[in-house]
């Protein structure tokens, strides 16, 4: 038995707070026992130099 009582086969519970940020285009909350993520998007209507005129997009990521 664990300290929070759950078994070791247990999941711990999972839940997803979607719009927890005010300035992002979208972001959720996740919480995991005692481990919480934020993950936020923002949207830009531009590519970099090099992608104009092409037909395709751009994606990055941080963390």
């Amino acid at each position: 038995m664990r300290p929070s009582g759950r078994a070791p086969d247990e999941m711990r519970t999972v839940t997803f707070t979607p719009d927890f940020t005010m300035h992002a285009e979208g972001s959720v909350l996740v919480a995991f026992g005692n481990t919480k993520v934020i993950c936020t998007a923002s949207v830009e209507d531009r590519q970099p130099r090099w992608l104009r005129n092409e037909n395709q997009g751009w994606v990055t990521a941080e963390y």
